[in-house]
């Protein structure tokens, strides 16, 4: 094998000798490129005859500039015209790939609402994308950033509980905190199916209740002083079910648009509660069908029906909360989770209505175990949990909802209003009058859709006063329940008028749903919490010996020692 010397060097006194084969990619310099073809066509004549070796200067890479991903890629797929890119040293370089395909960053990727479609059209139109076939990345894997770079689909499948209570802020956590940044353009209308959250039901939740408060003031003994006609149980529940099917409709089309966008719903931990709301609208509707429609006694049928997706979200979500992890009760639990105990006590008033009365008892011990679970959880508030909202809201208010139901479902079940009944109704009351006398917490809050849910919470109270008032009739009683009834009617109104106002006037109604667009993962170093003196992890972590004074690491003479030899 021939070894040739060469004096090619930038620098003088360097001499090199290398006995490999020189490639072709690597013979000439770049400003030597003009020649190329002449020098290559009779280097290669040369190498078919004796395969010569030739030294070759060893260059030092240049440290200063970061190469670009996409360059390191084309090179190894082999492509010869590759021009050497280089980026700026801003930390981003490896945030993404593909980035010869972003479109001028989050200016050119804004109003691109692809990536909360439903999974099929999402990856129809990520088939168009020429970066899958250059850098080897599945349809399935990555998707568009609206921040001009390449995000983990994984974003849309499971963000972390605590990562809304990390990003967002407000009594419903529908508030992005001014430190995050989100997946969507902030300053541009979205479209309308993302802007409808799951919350509109709770308007359906505040008329349903409504309907079996009207006709029980319609059909109690112990209002029958009032004469109160049932045109106004029937009339009211028209529009309650004239609201549920237009908002299933609407919710509907978001599951078969935006698939995406509704499980960032389910794994938000305040609206997933509001998934029982539909099926509690249904019960609702159910036990407050007026007489000229319904019978006294329903078919076991309906209750089948709307009874059965409750008990598999029960199932779901109380396992969650049982076997751990970082969506148990503690870290997640908030006033909307008595939401999805409500359902249970429902469904035993409504089993009472079918004739299955088992079914009911049932129904009533799962709900008051795990309505026991939340009302401490929420009461004690760990320091270990995530906190929750500091602003004090309507939310609150359902805390009355749980035990009022509670106290209705067992008289229904059992045909009287007996202690455990009274027992439930006086813990609502109680519950009741202490938010009322703090009215200042309900002040200084935007209007919202999801206030109302929160009016239910006080019919169901007050439909509770008028059955004490059946079994322990007087003045006190009827006058209380004449008035938690007038305020609860009075509310709903209000709430129906200011909804219709910023739907049809004012077009505020439904602004851009920024909690779903949050990312997995914070943009940036995040900072470390400061570890409090009562963290309970802190000190777990720390050995015993180190707690004694004098005790710690090289506390005995002797092993220092044993050390330093």
């Amino acid at each position: 094998m021939e070894m040739r010397e060469t004096s090619r060097s930038r620098s003088p006194g360097t001499h090199f000798v290398d006995i490999h084969e020189v490639r072709e990619e690597e013979e000439d310099d770049e400003d030597e490129e003009g020649d190329k073809p002449t020098k290559m066509s009779e280097k290669q004549d040369k190498r078919f005859k004796k395969l010569p070796t030739k030294i070759r200067e060893i260059r030092r890479p240049d440290f200063n500039r970061q190469v670009s991903l996409e360059t390191g890629f084309s090179a190894l797929n082999g492509e010869k015209n590759t021009e050497m890119k280089t980026l700026p040293r801003s930390g981003k370089s490896f945030g993404g790939f593909g980035t010869a395909h972003r479109i001028g960053g989050a200016e050119g990727k804004k109003g691109d609402f692809n990536i909360f479609r439903t999974k099929s059209s999402l990856v129809r139109q990520s088939s168009k994308l020429p970066l899958r076939k250059e850098s080897g990345i599945t349809d399935g894997q990555y998707n568009n950033d609206f921040s001009g770079g390449l995000i983990d689909k994984s974003d849309n499948k499971s963000v972390p509980a605590g990562r809304y209570f990390a990003a967002l802020t407000g009594p419903e956590l529908d508030q992005v905190k001014e430190s995050e940044d989100i997946l969507l353009p902030k300053d541009e209308k979205w479209p309308f199916l993302l802007r409808f959250p799951i919350g509109c039901f709770g308007i359906c939740l505040g008329l349903s209740s409504q309907a079996i408060l009207w006709r029980s003031l319609a059909s109690s003994p112990a209002t029958k002083f009032l004469h109160i006609t049932p045109l106004i149980n029937l009339s009211i529940w028209l529009l309650a079910l004239s609201v549920l099917i237009a908002v299933s409709i609407t919710y509907a089309l978001k599951c078969a648009f935006y698939f995406e966008a509704v499980k960032r719903e389910y794994f938000h931990p305040v609206r997933v509660n509001f998934f029982f709301a539909p099926w509690i609208v249904c019960m609702f509707l159910a036990i407050g069908a007026p007489p000229s429609i319904a019978p006294e006694t329903l078919h076991p049928s309906i209750w089948c029906a709307f009874m059965g997706p409750i008990v598999f979200l029960d199932l779901k979500i109380y396992g969650q909360w049982l076997s751990g992890g970082k969506r148990r009760l503690c870290k997640v639990a908030n006033p909307s989770s008595h939401l999805s105990v409500v359902g249970n006590f429902v469904g035993a008033i409504l089993a009472a209505r079918v004739g299955w009365h088992e079914a009911g008892k049932f129904l009533w011990a799962i709900g008051f175990a795990h309505y026991l679970v939340v009302f401490v959880t929420l009461y004690q508030r760990l320091p270990t949990s995530e906190a929750l909202p500091k602003e004090l809201h309507p939310v609150y208010s359902m805390f009355i909802a749980t035990p009022a139901a509670a106290s209705i479902a067992w008289g229904a079940i059992y045909g009287e209003f007996d202690g455990l009944s009274r027992t439930c109704f006086f813990i609502a009351l109680f519950l009741y009058c202490s938010l009322i006398v703090r009215i200042n917490f309900f002040r200084g809050f935007r209007f919202s859709v999801a206030w109302w849910s929160y009016t239910f919470p006080m019919t169901t109270a007050s439909i509770a006063t008028i059955k004490y008032a059946e079994q322990a009739p007087s003045v006190i009683s009827k006058g209380l329940a004449l008035t938690l009834s007038f305020m609860s009617s009075t509310m709903v109104s209000i709430l129906f008028v200011s909804t219709l106002l910023h739907a049809f006037v004012w077009h505020t109604l439904f602004p851009n749903d920024l909690a779903i667009a949050i990312t997995k993962r914070r943009q940036g170093k995040e900072k470390k919490p400061f570890k409090k003196a009562y963290d309970i992890r802190r000190w777990t972590k720390q050995s015993p010996l180190s707690l004694v004074p004098g005790m710690g690491k090289h506390s005995n003479p002797a092993d220092r020692d044993t050390e330093a030899g």
